[in-house]
């Protein structure tokens, strides 16, 4: 495929899905079923919790619906980091929360990091998984005194012992980014390819017996006689229970108008590298393969692919709006994206950028995840996860098993299940919270690196 076809469809494939074979239109629903348990959503949280509940109960019908293809989502298109870090940082955590909730919090996200590992090993999952610790780096002396407050802030939480400080020489000698002022690594943090990490999971799902059907939007959603109906073009799905794990696209659904305002969907984008030379990594160095993030409000974050080229996200947000769930022109934040890298390595000035894509993640106003019910507790729902959802969003899917089944666990006792969330703000009000959020983040950064030479 040219660089300009790459180009043209990259806002509606990923990177991660565009290497995979193609493949065909799956199983949909044609005609009128009946189940115990239905989850619209065949990404990380729905295929986690379908596979969790037969796990337990065998016997039970349970049906996934995905109005696409699974990995068409964010499911498909994220970052691929395996991290510990809940919400959006844990200063805001313990603001909002206090110490005992995230400390509680921090735990939740390493049994979620250590979960993916296992699920891996246990069921030979081929997403090119590597545990190769994530740094956090900082460019300013702002940023830098930044991530001396985050080290006291796990010290507060009694994890100060999983992070390690590195200073400017040491960050410089694993990285040869002359921008690097000095980097936080933690070795708890993994990477992988998320398309076929999800397509694994769509495969683990069927072989416990959960039936997942493709290209099955849900148009409307009825709760009558005791059953709840789903209905989709082709047919009517009967339910006792309903997983709704959707997350960014939540706002679409239609007939659970509580759900419409727990969280606004946040465009962001990424790009992806040519594949470096050999003569390229050793000139940046990178051979522990560690991800990064910086430590920017709206950050940048980087990492290897198995195929020998990196890929970088983030920056430039968006808010998007009916159509535009599905695609946004953001040709300026890949502009952005694509400089900034060559800033970080100017060794690679002359290098070429081959893919570009982006995707709605989920965002609430409490910046936490949340996992909670709709009317009764028949029906749940998980969002929240704010771009960082790979760990969290599959072991959310142990946590709402344990709900469906009504078992009182530990999981399904965390503090961030049913609670009180602040709900997003409906139409021209929500759009004022949004804009003045982004733009005090975007102008911390302008402050913050004034003084670099960008």
């Amino acid at each position: 495929m040219a660089n300009s076809e790459r180009l043209n469809t990259a806002n509606t494939v990923s990177f991660w899905g565009s290497q995979q074979k193609k493949l065909g239109d799956g199983k949909r629903v044609t005609k009128d079923i009946d189940v115990d348990v239905a989850i619209i959503g065949g990404g990380f949280t729905g295929l986690s919790t379908a596979r969790e509940i037969l796990k337990d109960e065998p016997t039970m019908k349970v049906a996934v619906l995905e109005s696409h293809q699974v990995g068409y989502g964010a499911s498909g298109r994220n970052g691929g980091f395996n991290m510990t870090l809940f919400g959006l940082e844990p200063d805001i955590t313990m603001l909002r929360w206090g110490k005992e909730r995230s400390i509680a919090a921090q735990d939740y996200m390493v049994q979620a990091v250590n979960n993916v590992r296992e699920l891996v090993r246990e069921y030979k999952i081929k997403s090119d998984y590597e545990h190769t610790g994530m740094v956090r780096v900082a460019y300013s002396d702002s940023q830098l005194k930044r991530l001396e407050h985050s080290l006291e802030m796990f010290e507060k939480l009694g994890t100060r012992a999983d992070y390690v400080f590195q200073d400017k020489n040491e960050i410089q000698s694993s990285i040869h980014s002359p921008q690097y002022r000095a980097g936080v690594f933690e070795a708890n943090s993994g990477i992988l390819n998320p398309y076929k990490h999800v397509r694994e999971l769509k495969r683990i799902a069927e072989q416990y017996g959960a039936t997942v059907y493709e290209n099955t939007p849900v148009l409307n959603i009825e709760r009558s006689n005791g059953k709840i109906t789903l209905h989709t073009p082709e047919g009517k799905v009967s339910c006792n229970k309903l997983v709704i794990a959707v997350n960014a696209w939540s706002g679409k659904i239609v007939g659970l108008p509580r759900i419409r305002n727990r969280q606004t969907p946040i465009w962001t984008s990424q790009v992806v590298t040519e594949p470096l030379s050999k003569q390229q990594w050793k000139d940046i160095g990178w051979d522990e393969r560690q991800s990064v993030e910086d430590n920017r409000q709206l950050i940048h974050y980087f990492r290897r692919t198995a195929c020998g080229r990196f890929t970088m996200g983030g920056g430039k947000v968006s808010n998007p709006k009916g159509k535009e769930m599905a695609t946004m022109d953001t040709r300026k934040t890949w502009e952005a994206l694509e400089a900034h890298t060559k800033w970080m390595f100017p060794q690679l000035k002359d290098l070429k950028f081959e893919y570009r894509w982006g995707g709605p993640v989920s965002v609430n106003l409490d910046m936490a995840p949340e996992i909670g019910f709709i009317g009764d507790e028949r029906v749940i729902y998980a969002n929240g996860c704010i771009g960082h959802g790979v760990a969290i969003t599959q072991l959310n899917g142990r946590t709402i098993a344990d709900l469906i089944l009504e078992k009182k666990t530990e999981l399904s006792s965390i503090w961030f299940v049913n609670r009180k969330a602040i709900p997003w703000p409906p139409g021209l009000f929500g759009d004022a919270a949004y804009y003045a959020i982004t733009g005090a983040l975007a102008l911390w950064d302008k402050i913050d690196e004034r003084k670099l030479d960008k």
